[in-house]
């Protein structure tokens, strides 16, 4: 879940203190900002609704589905 994920990188992030990892830090702060904004909220919730409507999702590979109905699949 959102929440859990954002209580283990602000964990993480805590943890990055050399001036190598700066960057890495910054990033992961980012992909926070992202999860916490409302356009994600609001797609999170559309595409949970519609995948558990058409009984196609676990629980568990929620968030890998929702990048690729977002952003697209590679294909095999």
């Amino acid at each position: 879940d959102t929440d859990r994920a954002l209580v283990l990188l602000e964990e993480y992030c805590k943890k990055l203190r050399k001036p190598e990892e700066q960057q890495l830090k910054k990033a992961i702060r980012k992909v926070m900002g992202i999860f916490k904004s409302s356009l994600f909220q609001a797609l999170l919730g559309s595409f949970t609704k519609k995948a558990t409507r058409h009984g196609t999702i676990s629980h568990s590979s929620l968030p890998s589905a929702l990048a690729c109905d977002v952003f697209g699949c590679p294909r095999d």
